[in-house]
């Protein structure tokens, strides 16, 4: 009895703090005419609270505050050229993806780092085990580069004893990432650099979070923020009772996507893409919205019309537009679409087509455009950090984390999540900063109209307006796997950065 409660007297041991673990290598790329000379350093950071903090017998002793307390570890990947005696610092430019709960590898393997995923001009990888090519569009050219996997995704992960909704938390996000671009900044001198952020998806919403936040808590100025497939005012994106916003929001993008699988009537059909897309966007946010909000009030005539605008303009039949009461929710209609062909259209990239076990249901099993890149991605990243900078670990590296439903929007209680005012701020208090916007026109994710809605209703005065660029490509949610789009977006990203 003795033993067993001297047992329950044994104090537990003391968790293991997490230990930083970084390669650097050296590299050259050939881009054009010209050879970048690079390191690349990858590896974890370790976050720690830099709170002082106090116990009654430290404050009674006069004692100074108890160590920083580690609290995660960061995975990065940067890559920095060069530099020579007397050149001006260069642009260091931070980049993440969504989800929540993705890391970086889409924008690092797609257009942005020094190697990007092979695949042909539609955006289709080749069969197994797929490759990486060099990337003559690397944006390296104009700036350094660090790629961001937030807690959980990556090799990033919380120290021991850490809760995860800690991370998994909108506010905890910015306070990690914010945290880590300090430090960055901080241990590698580059605060002197002009600063740049990438964010796409939901890293366009933890872009325009941090935006302010690195304002306000690190004094840390941005020259620019990049917004890849904007998605910062959840209401345009919800398809919720009571909520008409998306209907109309998404309907250019459904006209887009039939018009892109030969679906719509051969009067429109036979009409140049920009067109049908002015077409449907003057329709939605017009008579399609004025109809939305009278409710159930429409009737008679009326109704027919705006019916038959929208069977003309979605491909859908009149029986199923009637059925839906006006209303075809995005994810019915990536099942319903193509239906007869015994197809269904992808979310992030309607030009992809898949096949269901049936043809019945209302909802695709999956989406065909993840199953067609996620392969490749997942390769990529796995040879990058191995076989080209070196980087030996046994764990897995997370590139998307079930953590979306788990995710705590604290702040947002009972209101849809619009992260607009924080970007709106910041650039009212950083004149200097601007913004770019990239959106494709096929993405049922997070619709280009939605985005030309979001950035119309932040509130800008003019000076400010003509500070954001918005650019439309033919491709979809990650445009730069479609070749003529990756060049196009590549050249506009380089000019941004430099200004």
């Amino acid at each position: 009895m003795a033993a067993a409660d001297n047992a329950k007297d044994t104090p537990s041991p003391a968790p293991a703090e997490p230990q930083e673990r970084l390669v650097t290598t050296e590299h050259k790329l050939v881009v054009g005419k010209k050879t970048l000379e690079y390191t690349a350093t990858c590896g974890t950071i370790v976050l720690r609270d830099y709170t002082p903090t106090y116990d009654a017998k430290d404050a009674k002793d006069d004692k100074p505050p108890k160590p920083d307390k580690a609290t995660a570890s960061f995975f990065f990947t940067a890559y920095v050229l060069k530099s020579r005696k007397g050149d001006a610092p260069r642009p260091v430019t931070f980049s993440f993806n969504g989800g929540p709960g993705s890391s970086s590898v889409w924008l690092h393997l797609g257009i942005l780092g020094p190697q990007r995923v092979a695949c042909n001009e539609f955006g289709n990888a080749p069969p197994p085990p797929y490759a990486l090519v060099d990337n003559e569009h690397t944006l390296l050219t104009e700036s350094d580069l660090v790629f961001i996997d937030p807690v959980g995704t990556g090799h990033s992960r919380m120290a021991e004893g850490e809760k995860p909704n800690e991370y998994h938390a909108w506010q905890r996000d910015l306070d990690s990432v914010g945290e880590f671009i300090r430090l960055y900044l901080t241990r590698y001198g580059r605060w002197g650099s002009p600063k740049f952020l990438i964010g796409e998806s939901y890293g366009t919403t933890r872009a325009a979070g941090l935006s302010l936040h690195l304002q306000g808590k690190h004094d840390i100025f941005l020259n620019g923020v990049m917004l890849v497939s904007l998605a910062i005012d959840l209401q345009t994106l919800c398809f919720d009772d009571g909520n008409e916003l998306p209907y109309a929001l998404f309907l250019p993008t459904y006209a887009a996507t039939a018009w892109y699988h030969k679906a719509l009537a051969p009067e429109l059909q036979k009409q140049p893409l920009a067109e049908v897309i002015a077409a449907a966007e003057t329709f939605a946010l017009g008579d399609y919205t004025a109809a939305l909000m009278q409710g159930s009030q429409l009737a008679g005539a009326q109704r027919e019309q705006i019916a038959a605008q929208l069977v003309r303009f979605t491909g859908l039949t009149p029986e199923y537009i009637a059925q839906a009461d006006l209303r075809p929710e995005v994810f019915r209609y990536f099942k319903q679409l193509l239906r007869h062909r015994g197809e269904t259209v992808g979310r992030l990239d309607s030009r992809f087509v898949g096949q269901d076990r049936d043809d019945v249901g209302e909802h695709p099993e999956t989406d065909p455009f993840m199953n067609a890149v996620l392969g490749a991605y997942a390769v990529g990243i796995n040879r990058l950090l191995k076989d080209t900078l070196k980087y030996e670990s046994d764990a897995p590296y997370v590139i998307h984390a079930p953590i979306w439903d788990k995710w705590s929007w604290k702040g947002f209680e009972n209101k849809y999540v619009n992260v607009g005012a924080s970007l709106r701020k910041a650039m009212q208090a950083n004149p200097h900063m601007r913004v770019y916007v990239a959106s494709g026109y096929y993405d049922l994710g997070t619709p280009h109209a939605a985005g030309d809605y979001t950035i119309n209703h932040l509130g800008l005065h003019d000076a400010a307006r003509a500070k954001v660029r918005i650019s439309y490509f033919e491709a979809g949610h990650m445009m730069y796997i479609h070749q003529p789009s990756l060049a196009r977006m590549a050249k506009e990203l380089r000019a941004f950065v430099k200004g």
